[in-house]
């Protein structure tokens, strides 16, 4: 307790000692302003009482508080109220003692000498402060400041507003239409965004050329961040300035590092009260599972889901420390919502009957999946039992105990599969569409949802974390091939969708006698798939990331091609050629109608696949896995029956 009072104890004492003395001086040098006659010195007591007084009156006024090197003119209304009340106690001490007035115009003269000394001072210290200040900023930053003209007057003032970083502003950028040569706060405008590279060529022969850009635009996000980037040379960093809602009246030039979700992500997508309503009624009252509940989309998908109040959500995880996190995750946020917390691998059907026999869900959203490509290369078996084996046993208890709608979450890998793991994710969404497409031509069962998308930031094994992880280590970044593009997301949004995908594939007819083409085709049980935008080259998400990091590529940071792994493809695509994408009434949301097997003869391919795979016989289970997902071809060496895991 006293170490918490101490300080500001401290620093009020100096300043009312200091205060005191300055009055202290001043009293005695008033009385002789007022009466020169009586020459200048005085006794001891009018030289402390002048300072006492003062003291009191500074306290009265809280003047102790002010700190001076930051006073301003509104300190002036202070200080002049404590020099007014100090002269007039003063004067009245005078005339109590009988010591009398020196003159009729000592008061007016010891408050007006009061105010020139006190705030004197002041202004003495603050100068010297920013004398100081000026001295210590002589090594700079020259900038390149980019943005519209309001923000770029907002981004000039915070810059001057005192920060500890000293900034030189060599010229500014419009992201607008702007006139050549305009000028901000006496900077001039060297032209449009666009046109950065010459901006920078000139500024660099005439020897002005920044080390950093601040951009002030927060528009400037996705494909066109990443252009820019791109026309910059990497040897200049490049950092934002902080939203306007982030930036209080006296806060200083906070500026903040491009996040890699600038890079990536297009413009977020809000829901409307609408489809907040149509999802609430969705969700509110009813039992959901979330398989995966512990990964990267399933606890997103656990807690958006929680947000419409369900009357209970079941988190189902194979990993103990997954599923421990996220259940500690929903507690902390919704402390009031019911939640079990269920240990099982799906692989096991007898696990899943246990659990929709004990709890009967009625929503299930099945994000549980094996999807590191390499590694279920390695272990095919395993990808099959969970991608395909998996999702048809929770697909068959959700039918056989009675629940409303299963939610697939799928991948871009399943179209034109070259992995296990993509043709094992193809497998799983045809067996779903097909029984999706005979509970709606028996109006009635098993509602099956199937969404496919591309990569999410962020989420586990995927390319983000591993170049944040190879950059703490000081590199290198590895690119498996120069030209390998993915599409990106962040989880927020691709969740979002899935839950406005289960909304609108679980409801149809939203007018009646509505006949459109996406009314036959959402009847007619098609996927839905996000639209993740344009693609992302990896080396060039390398290249940026060292560079939003501070460092530069090839000189500070390495990048190294290690060649593509068994089972990856340079691009990846959304669609097939025949499934004709068709956008919906949702935004972001595309539909497709992909071709599935209606005869029994599937059904037999996955009975042979299933015993295959728990066999251990992973030459048969390609092989069926092939015949199953006729555009897949194993590049697994062909050998020796292998023998069982």
């Amino acid at each position: 307790m006293t170490h918490g009072w101490s300080r500001p104890w401290s620093f009020a004492a100096k300043n009312l000692l200091l205060d005191g003395l300055v009055s202290a001086i001043a009293t005695p040098l008033a009385r002789w302003l007022a009466d020169p006659s009586s020459g200048i010195f005085h006794p001891l007591w009018f030289i402390v009482g002048g300072g006492i007084t003062l003291c009191i009156c500074g306290v009265i006024v809280r003047m102790p508080q002010q700190y001076w090197r930051y006073s301003s003119v509104l300190d002036l209304r202070t200080i002049t109220m404590a020099a007014l009340l100090s002269a007039a106690s003063f004067a009245l001490l005078l005339w109590v003692t009988g010591f009398g007035l020196p003159t009729a115009t000592f008061p007016a003269i010891h408050a007006l000498l009061l105010i020139v000394a006190l705030g004197g001072v002041r202004v003495i210290v603050r100068l010297r402060a920013t004398r100081r200040h000026q001295q210590c900023d002589k090594i700079s930053e020259d900038v390149l400041l980019l943005g519209s003209e309001e923000r770029l007057d907002l981004l000039i003032r915070l810059l001057k507003s005192g920060s500890s970083q000293h900034y030189t502003i060599t010229g500014l950028v419009s992201s607008q239409r702007a006139f050549k040569g305009q000028r901000i706060h006496g900077y001039s405008i060297l032209g449009e965004s666009a046109d950065i590279a010459s901006i920078l060529a000139s500024l660099s022969r005439q020897g002005r050329r920044p080390t950093h850009l601040i951009i002030a635009d927060p528009a400037l996000e996705g494909a066109a961040l990443m252009a820019l980037l791109t026309a910059i040379d990497d040897d200049i960093r490049v950092v934002r300035m902080p939203a306007l809602e982030t930036v209080q009246p006296t806060a200083k030039a906070l500026l903040q590092p491009i996040s890699v979700d600038d890079l990536l992500n297009r413009f977020p997508r809000t829901l409307t009260q609408h489809s907040q309503a149509e999802m609430a009624a969705l969700i509110e009252g009813k039992s959901v599972l979330v398989t995966g509940a512990g990964g990267s989309i399933g606890g997103e998908l656990v807690r958006q889901i929680a947000a419409f109040s369900p009357a209970s959500i079941l988190l189902l995880d194979n990993n103990e420390y997954a599923l421990w996190s996220i259940s500690l995750d929903l507690s902390e946020r919704y402390s009031d919502l019911r939640q079990h917390q269920i240990l099982a691998d799906i692989q096991k059907r007898s696990s899943l009957e246990h659990v929709f026999d004990e709890f009967r869900p009625q929503l299930i959203f099945h994000a549980a999946a094996l999807k590191h490509v390499p590694l279920v290369e390695e272990s095919p078996c395993e990808g099959i039992l969970t991608n395909s084996i998996g999702t048809r046993y929770l697909a068959e208890c959700a039918r056989d105990y009675g629940a409303e709608a299963l939610v697939f979450i799928s991948t871009d890998k399943a179209v034109y599969p070259s992995s296990v793991m993509g043709a094992s994710k193809r497998c799983a969404e045809m067996y779903v569409q097909r029984l999706d497409r005979q509970a709606r031509a028996g109006r009635g069962g098993l509602r099956c949802v199937s969404v496919r998308f591309g990569n999410v930031l962020g989420s586990t094994g995927s390319v983000v974390p591993l170049f944040q992880r190879q950059l703490a280590r000081g590199g290198p970044l590895t690119v498996t091939h120069p030209d390998m593009t993915r599409y990106f997301m962040t989880i927020p949004e691709a969740v979002g969708l899935v839950l406005q995908a289960a909304q609108r594939g679980t409801t149809q007819n939203r007018s009646e006698g509505d006949e459109s083409e996406l009314e036959q085709r959402l009847r007619s049980g098609s996927i839905f798939v996000l639209d993740m935008g344009e693609p992302v080259r990896i080396m060039d998400l390398a290249r940026q990331m060292i560079r939003l990091a501070g460092l530069r590529p090839e000189r500070d940071i390495a990048i190294r091609i290690t060649g593509v792994r068994e089972g990856e493809k340079l691009t990846e695509t959304l669609f097939y050629k025949g499934e004709s994408p068709l956008k919906t009434d949702t935004e972001g949301l595309w539909i497709v109608t992909p071709e599935v097997p209606e005869d029994e003869a599937f059904m037999v391919l996955l009975d042979r696949l299933e015993q295959a795979c728990h066999d251990g016989h992973i030459r048969q289970a390609l092989a069926l896995l092939e015949e199953a997902v006729p555009d897949f071809v194993s590049k697994r060496p062909l050998g020796a029956e292998e023998a069982p895991l």
